[in-house]
């Protein structure tokens, strides 16, 4: 194994394993801290952890296991993955984990660059962008777990972290690998070494990745992952994809647990195209009116690809967390959501669509899955996944990624019977 990955979601790891196996390497995505040692022809391996929300000190024990791993499989570069929008809290946890990986390698400058121009995020004068919009304009000021009211990610990463905070501005960025390599040095002689970088285009992004080729760590969205495949000597060219999964006798069922604008608009154009779609209240899962049981019946009895969404508006989601708690409502929904996929799937449905990082990582758990094999893209940073060893295949959707149809799309390139 040559790259080592950390993933502190779910949805953010499948988003990455995309983009390497896209650039031509040989990805497999772990679900958890493996038990075995990795195949032998596997050169980047992507360990999914569960770590966004969890306390910080949790995150960290997490994230160095996984360290351990990759290092006894013989990686020589390592990276950590959080998501483009930079979800964390001011106590953490993207800063904390940087942190305690940076000083396990005695890494040196760590760059920070969570840019993912094909889906409007980038990074300019060390401020988030999503689309035209700044991170604290985008929606995401509202997220029930990780609000981000700032998008500052000088500002945000110095909240979470004792190591002073550089920055590698456009200019030197536009000036190509051999001056952000020099601007990285820079800062970090200078007393600063976790460093943004800016990047405003996949361009950008390549040529950081060259200019960190020889950095230990190097942490980001999955499009800084662009630029890192080549360095090892890997080319699209080696990788044959494949374009499409075959059919399979299951219908294709879609759970949906983000609260995102892009969730919300996908849940609404679901519907109006005449989908099945089931809107969870949360107070009928609190108050025991709605289970898993018979929440899988309704799904499997339904024709099409039917959806099971708990993607209200913000103000719905604050009454409920004031009226309930913030941990219970999630704790609750996410519970629901892994019991519905273990139910389905007992029940013979072998395709599942999931939106949202915490539902997603809900759902991996709960049916105890260990690898997962990359296959076809659906939609930007959104690829199909084969089960290792099994005929289960799954669609882990980041709660901002795909199109309006993406439901639909999704249960068509997974093989999903009509």
């Amino acid at each position: 194994m040559k790259l080592g990955c950390i993933g502190d979601d779910f949805t953010g790891s499948s988003d990455l394993g995309n983009t390497l196996a896209k650039a031509g390497m040989r990805v497999v995505q772990y679900s958890g801290l493996p038990s075995s040692p990795a195949a032998p022809d596997v050169e980047a391996g992507v360990v999914s952890l569960k770590t966004r929300t969890v306390p910080a000190d949790e995150a960290v024990r997490q994230s160095l296991e996984a360290l351990e791993w990759l290092r006894d499989q013989g990686c020589s570069q390592f990276f950590f993955k959080y998501c483009s929008t930079f979800d964390s809290t001011s106590e953490g946890n993207i800063g904390p984990v940087a942190e305690a990986l940076s000083e396990a390698l005695e890494a040196g400058p760590v760059i920070f660059c969570p840019a993912f121009p094909a889906t409007g995020r980038s990074i300019y004068q060390g401020h988030l962008f999503v689309h035209d919009r700044l991170l604290s304009e985008s929606g995401m000021e509202n997220h029930p777990l990780t609000p981000m009211r700032d998008a500052d990610l000088r500002r945000v990463l110095a909240s979470q972290t004792k190591k002073p905070v550089g920055h590698v501005a456009i200019g030197d960025v536009l000036a190509g690998h051999e001056a952000i390599r020099r601007a990285i040095t820079r800062e970090f002689e200078a007393g600063r070494p976790f460093i943004i970088v800016d990047a405003v285009t996949d361009a950008h992004l390549v040529e950081t990745g060259k200019a960190v080729a020889d950095l230990p760590l190097v942490t980001g969205g999955s499009g800084i992952a662009l630029g890192l495949p080549e360095n090892f000597g890997c080319r699209p060219a080696r990788l044959a994809r494949a374009e499409g999964f075959g059919p399979m006798a299951s219908k294709a069922v879609a759970l949906a647990g983000s609260v995102s604008r892009a969730t919300c608009g996908q849940v609404e154009a679901h519907r109006r195209a005449g989908q099945p779609a089931f809107e969870i209240i949360a107070a009928d899962v609190l108050e025991k009116r709605l289970n898993a049981d018979s929440l899988a019946g309704w799904l499997i009895e339904q024709e099409g690809v039917p959806l099971a969404y708990s993607s209200a508006d913000p103000e719905t989601v604050l009454e409920n967390q004031r009226r309930f708690g913030r941990d219970t409502v999630a704790q609750a929904i996410e519970q629901l959501f892994a019991e519905t996929a273990r139910a389905l799937v007992e029940r013979g449905v072998d395709i599942i669509i999931s939106a949202g990082g915490e539902t997603s990582g809900a759902i991996v758990s709960a049916l105890e899955i260990e690898a997962f094999e990359i296959g076809p893209e659906i939609d930007p940073g959104v690829p199909a996944l084969q089960v290792v060893g099994r005929s289960l295949r799954l669609a882990l959707k980041s709660g901002n990624f795909g199109g309006q149809d993406f439901f639909t799309k999704a249960a068509g390139i997974l093989g999903a019977s009509a």
